[in-house]
């Protein structure tokens, strides 16, 4: 099977493609997830310039699309591209996409499309839904990481009746295992449990909450230690605030700031629990990096964490906002502490590139089937 996936958002114009990688890294990670899986895969890039290259068995395409204002004009540029390499299906990279995808299929009325969510909403204003309501029209299937996530969709009728739904964890990671020792000598972290966060310092994070279940668990877990790596940081006063003013959290939490991402493996190697306090997440790439690492997370009861540790099966969920059942989680979690190679064990099953691609070959062949028989 052929398969072209599209990244509509230009790439930045002053860097070169192995620097996009790393900017983007899901640009090679996802179609490459899907190609472990013998499928074809094809990588369409809107870009300032035109250029053509294969990198790890995927064929890339990045378009030079920057003098079309119109998503009919890039919607020609895209289809004649699709001409040449007749995919069998379509894989569109965001919801927030549909206009974009929505004319090229009137142009390609054959070729199945599936979304792929990343972090997307349903349009806001219920007067603009009709029309996005035609756009999803040309979705053969939509993809998320918990099918859960799909309900804001279908409850304000944004897809049709013949829409197949998946749940594939959004990306895959590289990261693996290594001596828990060691990893610790190269960091210098330290405690028992040795927890680590890795995200913003912001109120859908819920860092507060974070440190006030640090807290409460400090009773039981007197050698428990916090490690906090992260970028922006809006809520840092309010942190900061929160650990001054609590004994309990004194010396006990460790505001690392900005750590490179090539070091956050090393981090996960080190902990013994990852823990995260999210509202809300498309996916959760720091929770698939902690259990690539053989970390167990103590994270928020999400649908999408629920998809990434198996419903459960992996790991320790506490309700988003609830200090106390963190506490808890966190002391069961080191009372009982799952070996690495358990928890790699899992990834490998549910969450590698490997599964992750079987995963897509699966999805791309039943919306195939689908449009197949319907189209006789």
């Amino acid at each position: 099977m052929r398969v072209a996936q599209i990244n509509f958002p230009l790439a930045p114009s002053d860097c070169t493609s192995e620097q996009l990688f790393e900017r983007w890294p899901s640009l090679a990670d996802i179609p490459e997830a899907a190609a472990s899986a013998g499928t074809r895969v094809s990588m369409i890039q809107a870009a300032t310039r035109e250029e053509r290259f294969t990198w790890h068995g995927v064929d890339y395409y990045f378009i030079d699309v920057s003098g079309a204002t119109a998503a009919a004009s890039r919607a020609d540029r895209f289809a004649s591209v699709l001409g040449d390499i007749k995919p069998d299906v379509l894989h569109v990279h965001g919801l927030g996409f549909a206009e974009e995808a929505f004319a090229i299929s009137q142009r390609l009325p054959q070729l199945p499309l599936i979304f792929q969510d990343h972090a997307d909403r349903p349009p806001r204003w219920w007067w603009h839904r009709s029309k996005w309501r035609r756009w999803y029209a040309s979705a053969s299937g939509v993809v998320f990481t918990a099918l859960a996530q799909v309900q804001p969709f279908t409850h304000a009728g944004l897809f049709g009746p013949l829409t197949q739904f998946f749940a594939i964890p959004e990306s895959s990671s590289r990261f693996g295992l290594s001596n828990r020792a060691d990893a610790r000598a190269t960091t210098g972290l330290y405690g028992d449990p040795c927890v680590l966060w890795v995200g913003h310092l912001a109120a859908g994070k819920d860092p507060l909450t974070v440190l006030d279940g640090i807290a409460q668990a400090a009773s039981g877990l007197p050698d428990l230690q916090l490690w906090c790596a992260f970028g922006s940081a809006p809520l840092l006063e309010d942190v900061h605030k929160r650990i001054d003013h609590d004994p309990r959290l004194a010396g006990r939490v460790h505001l690392m700031g900005k750590v490179p991402h090539a070091q956050i493996e090393t981090l996960m190697q080190a902990a013994d629990l990852y823990v995260s306090g999210s509202h809300a997440e498309s996916c959760g790439y720091a929770l698939l990096e902690a259990l690539a690492s053989g970390t167990t997370p103590v994270v928020t009861d999400i649908p999408s964490f629920r998809a990434l540790t198996g419903d459960r099966r992996i790991g320790h969920l506490w309700p988003p906002g609830d200090a106390q059942r963190l506490a808890e989680s966190l002391v069961r979690a080191a009372s009982a502490p799952l070996s690495p190679e358990q928890i790699r064990a899992h990834f490998d099953a549910t969450l590698s590139f490997a599964a992750v691609g079987r995963q897509w070959a699966d999805a791309y062949a039943q919306v195939l089937d689908g449009r197949l028989r319907r189209t006789g």
